[in-house]
């Protein structure tokens, strides 16, 4: 046969599947709609993995793998428009909606908000960004910023994140999973970097560099032209400056905001010190109550999923079923549990969207356990 014979073969078995799958697609349909009718619930797992396993065991055996992975796309699809034709809801869905319609309109202007470090740290800049006069409280550590939140010291918080070219803020998302949060505004911030000292010196005469990590990393191909000093991670960029100014030391500097020069009375040694000028850092506002503003077009999730194969996909699967565009994911080991991880993810949809109620509806069944972090705009 030729390859147009062969061809003619396949269009003629996709009609064939495209009229069967039509049919089972209405047959799910009626399913949801008796289901709802009766209390039940859309998601049957013990249903599912009976005819998975009837599936699997009448499939020729070298296409086995494959025909798994069609039925559960096929079973995602099926709860996917049960739940949208049927207007099945859930507890998450329904909180989601109670906290749209009760949120305020915008951020307030005047807000207690914590950030981490001291004057001049980038976390100040970033909150001065999304608040036009917040009252600022400054706290040693990321951890301590999380427990102002729930404890009630503030109603915000602002977190760094991410950085465009140093990558994930660990230990933020280590800190994630022991408190309780919600995200309701990001910000992206274009980061810059000087080396600031007491006096003017040669930058050979320079013995110890202070800063935190990720400004370290950023700023690492200017640190190569500087091979005698010593690297000494701080909590803080700002924290870094104010050590600089209070040492009796005029061989040391430090990686801060160029603004820090001012604050803590030292001279630039040089200017935009980063690998790249694209450097850009997202912070995170984060609150105690759920709060969801006008126009939030990103959610943020964290979960953990069951230790066996295809879990991960399967939850993928249901993004790609309900055409929700996934643009991070990133994963941490669970203290405790021996390999691990929590999963975090953020998408792209907007929280009005019929899609992402679907989401909420199936996210409990698919999950171990699921933590909606919040919906949100990022400001730029």
């Amino acid at each position: 046969m030729s390859i147009d014979e062969y061809r003619k073969l396949i269009d003629e078995t996709d009609a064939e599947i495209v009229k069967l799958f039509a049919e089972r697609m209405e047959t799910a349909k009626k399913i949801g709609e008796y289901k709802k009718a009766n209390g039940l619930p859309v998601y049957n797992a013990r249903r599912e993995r009976e005819k998975l396993k009837e599936v699997s065991s009448g499939s020729p055996e070298e296409i086995r793998g494959y025909t798994n992975l069609l039925y559960s796309l096929m079973f995602e699809l099926s709860r996917a428009y049960q739940y949208r034709t049927s207007g099945a809801s859930g507890k998450l869905a329904d909180d989601v909606l109670a906290a749209l319609e009760s949120s305020p309109r915008m951020l307030p202007e005047f807000a207690f908000v914590a950030c981490q470090g001291v004057e001049g740290a980038n976390s100040q800049f970033a909150c001065e960004k999304l608040f036009k006069n917040p009252n600022i409280m400054f706290f040693s550590g990321f951890d301590a910023v999380f427990t102002a939140i729930e404890k009630g010291l503030c109603r915000y918080g602002v977190l760094p994140v991410e950085n465009s070219t140093a990558g994930t803020v660990n230990t933020v998302y280590d800190l994630m999973m022991k408190h309780d949060f919600r995200i309701v505004r990001s910000v992206e911030m274009r980061i810059t970097h000087s080396l600031l000292a007491k006096k003017e010196i040669p930058l050979e005469s320079v013995k110890e560099v202070y800063s935190h990590e990720q400004a370290l990393l950023q700023c690492s191909e200017f640190l190569k032209t500087m091979p005698g000093a010593k690297l000494i991670p701080c909590e803080n960029t700002a924290e870094a400056a104010k050590k600089v100014s209070e040492s009796d030391r005029d061989d040391i500097c430090a990686l801060s905001h160029p603004s820090c020069a001012s604050y803590y009375g030292l001279r630039c040694l040089k200017n935009s010190a980063e690998n790249s000028p694209d450097n850009f850092t997202r912070f995170i506002c984060i609150s105690r109550e759920l709060e969801i503003l006008p126009g939030a077009d990103r959610t943020s999730l964290m979960v953990t999923l069951p230790n066996k194969p295809g879990a991960l996909y399967m939850l993928l699967s249901k993004f790609f079923a309900l055409g929700i565009n996934l643009i991070k994911l990133e994963s941490r080991p669970i203290p405790d549990r021996e390999f691990e991880f929590m999963f975090y993810f953020d998408l792209d949809i907007p929280v009005y969207a019929p899609e992402f109620r679907q989401l909420l509806c199936e996210l409990p069944s698919a999950c171990e356990s699921c933590s909606y972090l919040g919906s949100y705009s990022e400001v730029r």
